[in-house]
């Protein structure tokens, strides 16, 4: 297993990271609290929300559970405080690896409360005290509640800092990545064999979960199944239970995740009798993302290849008469914005967007896109390590089109056609 082989090298790289972090932020703190989150509460009402692990701790444990704690001591291993309720309301056991829990100094409570009591002498292991422990995570009560001041609780140069890394993936994490990928793919051959046999948005929806052996909730975003119209918006969250038996077209955009790890995948499918047109520009759209893929070079700005793709886009629309005019005109107009209004993709890792992705430093200053495309999640040069996503698009969306028919704008499009 690749998972195994990587895990150490993995946390030995994230210790190294957070000891960088914590010398070159100002030497204010010596070591690192990170609380995987707690539970939220549906409002009025004793049912909880779907629960996902705080990202900076995920990165280090892939447990998906609330109130675990670790502390990274940089210069000892990191230790485990594995928080098991005694519930008889809930499952509470919570199983790893070897390779995963041999990483740790594990401490098994029964509360995160308890965890307070063993802080003082690992910290004076270290020479140090929680006046110099930084907490990271949403539940800053929970810090407080220890002792932590304020300037412990999530400082914003330490997790400039981390966040800029999470931008480098180790071995473990290309591994986690790549597994998440294949088993999408299962989930969107099968998503697609439902559609070409005229099944409804769920029981699409229900293939691509099946096909990957996993629950609604086990997704790293909500699945967007869309037939025909509802494929232009761009994050359709319904799942129409209806028959499809005449459905032309499948937009699916739908992932997995492994290890905590993320895929995102979007496709679209054609039936025999769409139109000829659409099934080129199906045609044409994957044959320009394969394009904008071979143009990847480290030294790249990642806002090149958006311009490419707008630039493909643009292409594209004149090739089939959808618009008019020149390159250049459509260039001018900004006219391939109507059509492809999102970015062209963006960092991926622990989250489906994944942190830094603006982020021109380890200090964290912003590199904000190009004003004409404000959508774009990535400003940064492209560099080894990185996974970000690289998906364009053209959409027939009628709440970007419609106001331009009587505009300027509008004078390059085909209406007729579109």
């Amino acid at each position: 297993m690749p998972f195994a082989q990587h895990y150490a090298e993995h946390i030995a790289h994230l210790q190294s990271i957070y000891a960088n972090a914590l010398t070159e932020t100002g030497n204010e703190f010596d070591a690192v609290l990170l609380h995987s989150g707690s539970e939220h509460y549906y409002y009025a009402d004793d049912q909880t929300t779907s629960f996902r692990a705080y990202g900076h701790f995920a990165h280090w444990l892939p447990v998906n559970r609330p109130n675990q704690v670790l502390l990274i001591l940089p210069t000892k291993s990191p230790v485990y405080f594995r928080v098991l309720p005694r519930d008889f309301w809930y499952e509470q056991t919570i199983e790893m690896e070897s390779w995963i829990s041999d990483q740790y100094s594990l401490h098994s409570l029964e509360s995160s409360g308890e965890v307070a009591e063993h802080l003082e002498n690992l910290l004076k292991d270290i020479g140090s005290d929680i006046s110099r422990l930084a907490f990271l995570g949403e539940n800053t009560l929970y810090a407080t509640a220890m002792g932590l001041g304020e300037k412990s609780l999530n400082p914003t140069v330490l997790l400039n800092w981390l966040d800029f890394q999470r931008a480098y993936k180790t071995d473990y994490e290309v591994a986690s990545i790549r597994q998440a990928n294949r088993l999408a793919l299962q989930g969107h051959m099968a998503a697609r064999k439902a559609f070409e046999s005229g099944a409804s948005e769920y029981d699409i929806h229900m293939a691509y979960l099946q096909a990957c052996n996993i629950l609604d909730e086990e997704t790293p975003y909500t699945n967007i199944v869309a037939l025909d119209e509802k494929s232009a918006i761009l994050h359709y969250q319904n799942k129409r239970r209806s028959g499809a038996t005449d459905s032309q077209v499948l937009l699916i955009d739908a992932g997995c995740r492994i290890n905590g790890y993320c895929s995102d995948v979007t496709r679209t499918f054609t039936r025999p009798h769409t139109s000829p047109l659409f099934q080129e520009l199906v045609a044409e759209m994957e044959a320009l993302q394969s394009e904008l893929i071979q143009c990847i070079v480290p030294g790249l700005p990642y806002g090149d290849i958006h311009v490419a793709a707008q630039d493909g886009v643009s292409r594209i629309l004149l090739q089939h008469e959808i618009c008019t005019g020149s390159e250049e005109e459509l260039r001018a107009h900004k006219i391939s914005t109507l059509f492809m209004p999102h970015g062209v993709g963006h960092l991926l890792g622990i989250q489906v967007h994944d942190v830094g992705g603006r982020q021109s430093n380890v200090a964290g200053d912003i590199k904000p896109p190009p004003a004409e495309y404000p959508s774009l999640r990535t400003t940064r040069v492209i560099e080894k390590r990185q996974v970000f996503t690289i998906e364009p698009g053209l959409y027939f969306i009628p709440q970007l089109l419609d106001p331009e028919r009587t505009t300027e704008r509008g004078k390059f499009i085909n209406w007729n056609l579109v």
